[in-house]
């Protein structure tokens, strides 16, 4: 079977030859699976948003190769990438339109990618199937779907931005702290929203994490970077018996160093 998603050898240097030269990703490989879920770990500068920044096209790699769904879509800029790729960012402010009804935000998600006539209304149709797309959040947006989504909260706009990115099941959804500007219990909720979308849909997500404690309990699958490398790649019964201090333990051990991310030691 074909992997969703192999990483393969990529390196990324930032600044290169100047004073302020970081290598950013050394050597990286990553292979997964339909329907895996992975969530990633690490300190401040470990590589981790780099790493989902290079899938995503953000910004190219200097060498190596990276192929969704057996697509090489290595030299492709982000906007080429985007029918094959779902993406939630940690503003909530980023994914949506704010000056839009939600409605349009969602139709917007729904008709990406597809050739666009001169009509632009919503559709009676299409109002139905969002409005049941809108229900399963339990937040009572289905009855506020004419409303500005710059009126949303914080929270309820990230939950929209989740429906919005895995509406069109996505090769690969990517989750760049998507929880980390939200209060604890609003995390929760979207967190768990998370898990519930990807299992309904089957889907194939890459999650980068501050928090250790959600990297273990969301997932199949759990890896840690460190200094542009991918240091252990846990998963199966491991991942289901890991706790935080063993993750700890693992880091000091194979870095040699204790791990010094504030929020993430915060968030144990």
């Amino acid at each position: 079977m074909c992997a969703m998603l192999e990483v393969n050898h990529i390196f990324k240097t930032f600044n290169p030859g100047t004073i302020n030269e970081k290598k950013a990703l050394i050597d990286v490989s990553l292979s997964m699976e339909e329907g895996d879920f992975v969530t990633v770990i690490g300190g401040n500068g470990a590589g981790k948003s780099t790493m989902l920044n290079a899938v995503a096209g953000t910004w190219p790699v200097d060498s190596g190769s990276i192929v969704i769904d057996g697509i090489d879509v290595t030299g492709l800029p982000d906007f080429r990438r985007a029918n094959l790729i779902g993406r939630v960012f940690q503003d909530p402010m980023t994914g949506t339109a704010a000056t839009m009804q939600l409605e349009e935000n969602l139709a917007l998600a729904a008709r990406r990618g597809r050739p666009r006539g001169l009509s632009w209304g919503v559709t009676a149709q299409e109002r139905e199937v969002y409005k049941e797309r809108l229900k399963k959040l339990h937040l009572g947006l289905e009855d506020r779907m004419t409303a500005k989504v710059g009126l949303l909260s914080g929270g309820q706009r990230q939950a929209v931005t989740l429906l919005m990115a895995s509406m069109q099941k996505p090769k690969l959804l990517l989750l760049d702290e998507h929880t980390a500007a939200l209060d604890p219990k609003t995390a929760k909720k979207v967190l768990d929203l998370t898990q519930e979308i990807v299992e309904q849909d089957h889907l194939t997500a890459l999650m980068v994490t501050h928090n250790m404690r959600d990297a273990i309990a969301v997932g199949n699958r759990l890896i840690m970077m460190y200094e542009g490398t991918i240091m252990f790649d846990i998963k199966g019964e491991e991942k289901k018996k890991l706790t935080v201090e063993d993750l700890l333990r693992k880091f000091e051990e194979a870095s040699g160093e204790e791990f010094a991310d504030d929020a993430a030691l915060l968030s144990k």
